[in-house]
């Protein structure tokens, strides 16, 4: 008798399962993989992210080989084909034979036993035929873009019209590396923090254009890296956003969308008092418990809160990481680029108006309001400062004097960190003054 699945694979197909239910997939993945060891989780993580990471590949090629095509399969049925394709194309520790009959007893076990030849098949079909074509990116370089480099095609072309085919192919290559570990030391010096981490062994690198930032290569891990420093794990992007900001020292701060609080604590360096609202009491509990490892409780705190509806007096500064569609973090966030869709532009950017509108009314003449997301959308970025600035006398860009590097500031003085440029998310950030 056939040993069914492993509990990491029913853990995966059960993530990808609440992904298409609605779910985010970091939250999609902590709720099927819960009291799983460490290890487990960790192959558990490889194989749900690395399928969304490269799912508009893994789908051209199953869809040559399904006879009626993908579009006909029942979601379950899919998504064991991708994790078991997965396997066999990234996964070289999984030997073909348990790639293909642990995905048959997969999808045995999602009652669809129906399917169980035709996953066989499909599977059996990629092992022997493994030479897959794909769109030449020269002739058809959007369908390239939407099939090998895994994103959808909406996106595709609007990064080529926008950047064109060469770097748009390589802001789809940067998304699909895993990501690197990086930490913002917090209270020290990277420079101490280096030292620091070197007595315990653990390696850590200088990020050149990111002076706040350390990089972490393997095999430590974060949970090693901060029992030893005082940090928070955090991509250089996010890093400079907070050092973009050069909030006054000493001065009352507010980060109106605070969760996981990163920027927050970043903010808690200059600043005297920094109030870190959200709108998820369960996502700021992870402020609280970041602000409270590093000793920082009192320092920076915690207000479940609207931030369309803010509970506060003016301050003298507000850092506004708007949500938003994320189009630079998908090398973090793989599921990101399945989830968003055009109309999200629309509806986001109205967020976006209302939430900076909030902010402005706390900010005191002569402060600051800072907005930033992690997109690369002009339309959550340029266009919405651009709106911004057309609606209200009073305010202007006033990018800090010699704090982040000249290139990596647009024209008008925004900050702009791109993937496919500095090798870490993306980011875009608009300091403004408050005209006293």
């Amino acid at each position: 008798m056939a040993e069914g699945p492993t509990v990491a694979r029913q853990a995966a197909l059960e993530a990808m399962a609440r992904f298409r239910e609605g779910e985010l997939g970091d939250r999609a993945l902590e709720l099927a993989t819960q009291g799983m060891e460490g290890r487990e989780r960790a192959w558990t993580q490889e194989l749900v992210y690395g399928t969304f990471r490269l799912r508009g590949r893994i789908d051209h090629i199953l869809d040559g080989f399904a006879r009626d095509g993908i579009a006909s399969l029942d979601g379950d049925v899919l998504d064991v084909l991708r994790l078991g394709a997965y396997q066999l194309l990234e996964m070289g520790s999984v030997p073909p034979y348990a790639a293909v009959s642990q995905s048959v007893e997969l999808v045995r076990m999602a009652g669809a036993g129906y399917a169980s030849g035709l996953v066989n098949g499909i599977l059996q079909n990629m092992q022997r035929r493994p030479n897959f074509r794909f769109p030449d990116p020269q002739a058809d370089p959007v369908s390239h873009l939407e099939t090998w480099g895994s994103h959808p095609r909406w996106l595709a072309e609007r990064w080529i019209e926008r950047w064109g085919a060469d770097e748009a192919r390589a802001l789809a290559e940067a998304d699909n590396l895993r990501p690197e570990l990086y930490i913002r030391p917090l209270g020290m010096s990277v420079e101490d923090a280096r030292d620091q981490l070197a007595e315990a062994e653990i390696a850590a690198e200088l990020v050149d254009f990111a002076p706040d930032s350390l990089r972490i290569p393997p095999p430590a891990t974060a949970a090693q890296a901060l029992a030893v420093v005082p940090a928070v794990v955090q991509d250089p992007a996010a890093a400079l956003v907070v050092r973009y900001a050069s909030v006054p020292a000493g001065g009352d701060v507010i980060d109106l969308c605070a969760a996981p609080g990163g920027k927050a604590l970043g903010l808690g360096e200059r600043a005297g008092r920094v109030a870190a609202a959200d709108l998820s009491p369960r996502r700021l509990r992870r402020v609280r418990e970041n602000a409270e490892r590093v000793g920082w409780g009192e320092r920076v705190g915690g207000v479940v809160a609207d931030g369309r509806h803010p509970p506060f007096r003016a301050v003298d500064a507000v850092l506004l990481d708007a949500p938003c569609t994320g189009t630079g973090t998908f090398r973090r966030h793989p599921d990101g680029r399945w989830r968003v869709s055009p109309d999200d532009l629309d509806s986001l950017a109205r967020l976006q108006d209302e939430l900076l509108a909030a902010a402005a009314g706390l900010v005191k003449p002569g402060g600051l309001l800072v907005y930033s997301t992690c997109s690369l959308e002009p339309e959550e970025n340029e266009l919405r400062i651009d709106r911004f600035l057309a609606d209200r006398a009073g305010w202007r860009i006033e990018p800090p004097a010699g704090v982040v590097d000249a290139s990596l500031l647009d024209d008008a003085g925004r900050l702009c960190v791109l993937p496919q440029r500095q090798g870490v998310d993306g980011a875009f950030a608009a300091r403004l003054r408050r005209v006293a």
